[in-house]
Formats: C-alpha cells, structure tokens, sequence
C-alpha cells in the first residue's frame, strides 16, 4: 500500500474519531437538552435513542481505531501475522454489535405513533446490511488467514531452500 493512500487514510480517520467524539461530547447532550419541549410520546423515546446513538458511534470508533492498527501492521510490514486477528475480530464484533443496536433502534421506534412503520422497516433493512457488513468482514478474515499460512509456507520453504544451497 503506498505511503500516501496509509497518509490519505489516516487524515480520514483521524478527522472521523475527532468528530465522533464531538458528537458524542456535545452534539447528543445538546440534542437531549433539545428534545425537553417535544410531546410525551417523544419524551420516552429521548433516554434510549440517545443512548443507541451513543453506542453506535462507539462501534464506529472502534473499528476506526482498530482499521489504523491495521494501518500500522501494514506500514510495518507485519500484517500477514497474528496479531492482525485481534484487530480483525473486534471490528467483526464492532459490525455485529452495530447491527444489534440498529435493530434496538427499530424495536424502540415500533411501538406508538412516532415513527411511521416504513421507517420501521428501513431500520431494520439497515440493520440487516449491517450485518452484511459483518459477514463481509469475516470473509476478509478467512482470507487473511490463508495469507498469513501462505506466509508462513513460503518462510518454511524458503528456510529449506537455504538449507540445502
């Protein structure tokens, strides 16, 4: 991977954690302060949509988080190794909780008269997708670790070749 797509990547991500966290430190009080004059039905919804939303840009930190690690390994030369499941893990369990909270979201939306039930359903399609996402990650994971098995049999063979030269 060339050195500006990783500098091009990180400035992305960097930019993305710098404004999750905005969003999570003032954007979602200011919106909890904000929803104080909406009717009853709205009111009870406030807590949990807030705290999804929350929990949402979490999973997204996280993978934003775990994609420069990668990043790192990459850079380094070392990401055909081990140590790249972990990260390949957690984002796969980062998609999957997003997905869990994006069906939270529709079953807190469902009940009552303040959503209309299209909505319902597109946050469901949305959680769905999410979850392809997820299963999209763990094909990626599979195919590393037949990366890092091919790494390794070339360092084997290549051990045996210097043996016998």
């Amino acid at each position: 991977m060339g050195t500006w797509t990783v500098l091009a990547l990180r400035v992305v991500l960097g930019g993305g954690l710098v404004g999750s966290l905005f969003v999570q430190a003032v954007m979602v009080p200011l919106l909890f302060t904000d929803m104080e004059g909406a009717d009853a039905e709205v009111l009870d919804l406030r807590l949990p949509l807030l705290t999804i939303a929350v929990l949402g840009i979490g999973t997204v930190q996280t993978t934003m988080v775990c994609v420069w690690r990668l990043l790192t390994m990459v850079r380094r030369g070392t990401v055909f190794s081990l140590a790249a499941f972990r990260y390949v893990d957690v984002m796969i369990g980062a998609a999957v909780a997003a997905s869990l909270l994006t069906f939270a979201l529709g079953f807190v939306l469902a009940p009552g008269e303040a959503v209309a039930p299209g909505v319902v359903l597109l946050v469901g399609g949305a959680g769905v997708l999410v979850a392809g996402i997820a299963l999209v990650e763990l094909v990626m994971r599979t195919l590393l670790a037949q990366a890092v098995a091919r790494d390794a049999e070339a360092l084997h063979l290549q051990a045996e070749l210097d043996a016998v030269i």
